[in-house]
This record gives C-alpha cells, structure tokens and sequence, in this order.
C-alpha cells in the first residue's frame, strides 16, 4: 500500500508519552505545528501527510529552540527511550513475531495505518528495511532518522540483544558531531547513499524473539486486518490505480492489465469505475508520470534519461515532450527550481 496525497494517517496517543519522556512541551509542539491544542484529547487522532510532517518539524524545531537544544541529538534520544509500552497494535504484531524476518514483512504490511510511510523490506541475506515516503516532500530528518533508530531498537527490546545492524543508509550527509554519536548507538557506520535504509545480518535477522507470542497476535490479527480493509476501501478507484502504478511504472510496466491483476478486478470495470469519477486510467497514468517525474527532479539525483527509462519511455526526447505538455516548461526547468 502506498501513502497518497488525501489520505489521513493515526497518531498513536503513546506519542505524547514519548515527548513527556523527552522533557518535550505537547502545547508548545502542537502550537508550533499549527495543530489543536487539544489534539491528544480526542482520539482517535488522525492527520494527513502534510500535518504529520508538521508535527515532525515541530518537535525538531522546539528541541532546538530550547538552552540545551543544540547538545541535543534528538533522534537518538528517541532510540533510547523507545519502550514496549508506547508501542501502538501495528508495532505490537511486530514484537509477536519469532524473530526480525517475520516481523519486518508483516510492519511493513500494517505501517500505513500509522503513518505515511512504505517499507521496502529484503530477506534474501539477512533483513533490509528501506523507507520510503512516495510522492511527499521529503520527510523531516528526524522523522527519516528516528524510523531508522526504531528498528535497531525495537530488535534489542525484542530479542533483550545488543544487536548491531550491518548498514545503515542515510539520504544527506549528517553533521560528523550527530553522524558520530548515531554511530555509537547503532553499533555501525552511517553511509550515505541516497536513501534511508537499514540492514541486519542473518543471524540477527534470526536471532529468536523473545516477545513472541502467538496468543497476542491472534487477538490483534483481526482488527488490524480490519482497519487495513477500512483504509483500502476509503480510497477512490483513481487513487488505488494510482498506488498500483507508482511501485509499476519505475519497474517497467504501466499496462492497465497489470493494475487490474493487483486490484483484482477486471478492465472493463476498473474503466466504469474510473469514468465515474470523471477520470480514465490514461489520464490517472499521466498524472502519476508527472508526479513521479517531478518526485525524482526534485530529489536531483537521477540525470534525466534515467528518468525517462523509469517512466517507460524510450528515449529523452518523448519524456521531455510529454514532460511539456503536462506542465508547459521543461524537466531541466523544474530541476533548477528545486535546487
């Protein structure tokens, strides 16, 4: 499931907990944020991608502003004071899990339920966790780094290890005073290589839980299969088409047939549904183009034939007229304003 502009992700009340821990002001945060006052008052607590980044931003920005802010990694801090008991059900499941390989796939299947936020999760050699926020503005660096800190956390408090990831991956270069103390948490480098990633060994990835237990998952299995039906079925054909597309078109394949097989549901009603929404799948495979397209101008590390390769098209010169005709200037045009 991918995070999409119109969607509206749960805030888990133990965030509050979390601040309180970090000697944070809720008020102060969410004045900051441009958020009620009385947001932790009235679950359940639900924001769109734009306010949750706010949020984000907030708490960044009050840690700095404070005497000790700039002694302050905060990103670290929150990695240290992660506990079982401000877990939410989603990260729960987790724990239920016999070890990293089964609880990393099984997050990553109920993360958008709190947060816009796709895990990419490999188990071919050990476990990677690659985390993606599709087609937003790039997320906050704390956000970025604390999902990182979260997973070497959590697999200590689960398997009660000192467990050290074998990689972690950072979009941006860290300042080397907040590069080095993440290091001495994580027990590993920090490298920077474009995206935020983290990885684990075999073993580690292995390694028992001893949080596990079957009994607690069966009592949370259905209502969190429940809440992910909920959160699919709010979703516009438009918007499901959409999802479908933006993990199909980088990998080569935009046919409507192939959004149908992973919807499950035939063309001829896939295009009734779409017609009633006064839209059609090309113009829905446009408009991802183009947003996945300015997605990777913005980012400024792909040249633009690579682009173009990633959009399905055959040559740069068809990216830059269908480019054009979408928003009247040119790829090369939109990547200097993002600089």
């Amino acid at each position: 499931m991918t995070p999409m502009a119109g969607d509206r992700y749960s805030v888990e009340p133990s965030l509050r907990a979390l601040l309180a821990d970090l000697r944070i002001s809720v008020p102060r945060v969410l004045r900051r944020a441009g958020l009620p006052a009385d947001l932790f008052a009235r679950p359940p607590i639900e924001l769109a991608p734009a306010e949750y980044f706010a949020l984000w931003d907030a708490v960044e920005m009050e840690v700095a502003a404070s005497p000790d802010g700039g002694k302050r990694n905060l990103a670290v801090e929150i990695g240290q004071t992660i506990s079982a008991e401000l877990f939410s059900p989603p990260l729960f499941a987790a724990l239920c899990c016999p070890n990293l390989a089964v609880a990393a796939p099984r997050l990553a299947q109920h993360k958008p339920l709190i947060g816009p936020l796709r895990l990419e999760v490999a188990t071919d050699d050990g476990v990677t966790v690659h985390c993606r926020w599709p087609l937003e503005p790039a997320p906050p660096q704390l956000l970025a780094l604390s999902e990182l800190l979260f997973w070497v956390a959590l697999t200590r408090i689960a398997t009660r290890a000192p467990v050290r990831p074998t990689r972690v991956e950072v979009v941006e270069p860290l300042v080397p005073a907040q590069r080095a103390e993440i290091e001495r948490f994580v027990g590993a480098r920090v490298r920077t290589t474009g995206r935020y990633a983290v990885s684990f060994s075999r073993v580690d990835a292995h390694r028992p839980f001893l949080t596990e237990s079957k009994a607690m998952w069966s009592a949370l299995a259905p209502d969190l299969r429940r809440r992910l039906h909920e959160l699919d079925a709010s979703a516009t054909a438009a918007q499901r088409v959409r999802a479908v597309l933006v993990e199909s078109v980088p990998a080569g394949d935009s046919s409507i047939e192939t959004v149908c097989q992973r919807l499950r549901t035939s063309p001829r009603t896939l295009q009734r549904q779409l017609h009633a929404e006064d839209t059609t799948f090309l113009a829905v495979l446009a408009r991802t183009r183009e947003d996945l397209a300015r997605h990777y101008l913005a980012e400024g590390v792909l040249p633009t034939v690579e682009i173009a390769y990633l959009l399905g098209y055959s040559d740069t010169t068809a990216f830059h007229r269908a480019f054009r005709s979408w928003t009247g200037t040119t790829p090369e045009r939109v990547r200097a304003r993002s600089a």
